[in-house]
């Protein structure tokens, strides 16, 4: 059973109480100044997030964003293995924990839950926030330098969630291999730019090559069918714009739309979908145009029209990264 409404609306309300008695203002240029320096390099053993109020303001502006894109990758990656319920969960360089909750929303019940990090203000803030998260009890948080170091105890499921853009080749490449090693399954979720989807599919060969089986988003294993520099295979979740979110990137929408990239796969048996909406469907009169990922490792656009009956109203209600046909269909 998905929760993932109740768990979203319980984390919106933990953030906006971060956030009571820091000024506005405060808060805002905090997030600035964070945005900057993510985008720049960032050595793993230099944390950007000094302190309570950094955290603090970081949280509430990003996690409800990070938070949306893993339990979309986690749900397709749900569906793919029925039945299947992680025993436990290692999250790798999980801050103050988002992936733990997307986690807890997707798959109901309690786990053994390890977060994994090395800015100790963050972990203090995720143990506090997670409070509010009864799934979430009894979940360690850990400080631990990501990189080719790490050793990763043995886990059902490993998310690295927003991590390798952070790290050097090398250790992006020794952190894949260990989470293939220590897991059943893992998912690894990147921003939804031409970068982190090089990132994605280069983690993605490292994790087939482990033995591991692509569960989601791709319907197969094979070689990603896209040429290298011309396109990247990204999706979009949906999220609730705080009045953090609104004062530091202006505009009056209630919500915005966060691109990401992400692999999800397992040692458990896996039953990819026949292909996968990869891009927003294009509604016109009397037809929806489909861009697909087939299961013969190629790209596809498939127009379903009125004469399709049901197949043209489930196309109609299509979604960017949903399965295609629909289970039924």
């Amino acid at each position: 059973m998905n929760v993932s409404a109740p768990a979203a609306e319980t984390l919106r309300t933990a953030l906006g109480e971060l956030l009571d008695g820091l000024p506005p203002r405060q808060a805002a240029q905090a997030v600035e100044r964070l945005i900057a320096s993510y985008r720049g390099a960032t050595p793993t053993d230099a944390p950007i997030l000094r302190d309570r109020a950094d955290v603090a303001a970081y949280a509430a502006y990003r996690m409800p964003a990070t938070f949306e894109a893993v339990r979309s990758a986690l749900e397709a990656f749900a569906d793919a293995v029925p039945g299947w319920t992680p025993g436990s969960h290692v999250d790798v360089g999980g801050g103050t924990g988002a992936a733990t909750w997307a986690v807890s929303s997707v798959w109901e019940g309690t786990r053994p839950v390890t977060v994994l990090d090395w800015a100790e203000p963050a972990l203090a803030l995720g143990r506090e926030i997670a409070a509010a998260n009864p799934a979430l009890a009894q979940a360690r948080w850990q400080r631990a330098r990501i990189g080719s170091a790490l050793a990763l105890d043995p886990a059902d499921l490993v998310t690295v969630s927003y991590v390798l853009n952070e790290l050097s080749a090398a250790d992006r490449a020794a952190l894949v291999d260990a989470a293939a090693s220590a897991a059943q399954a893992v998912v690894i979720v990147e921003p939804g730019t031409p970068d982190g989807y090089a990132r994605v599919i280069e983690a993605r060969d490292r994790l087939i090559a482990a033995g591991l089986r692509v569960a989601a988003p791709c319907p197969h294993s094979a070689a990603c069918p896209i040429v290298p520099g011309t396109d990247w295979c990204h999706f979009s979740a949906r999220v609730s714009r705080s009045s953090l979110h609104r004062q530091v990137k202006g505009g009056s929408l209630p919500y915005e739309d966060e691109k990401f990239s992400y692999v999800a796969a397992a040692r458990v048996p896996v039953s990819p979908v026949p292909s996968r909406v990869v891009r927003r469907p294009q509604i016109r009169k009397g037809q929806v145009l489909l861009d697909l990922c087939e299961a013969d490792e190629r790209l596809t656009r498939t127009t379903v029209t009125k004469r399709h009956g049901d197949l043209y109203r489930a196309a109609r209600d299509a979604d960017w990264g949903d399965a295609w046909p629909p289970a039924g269909d």
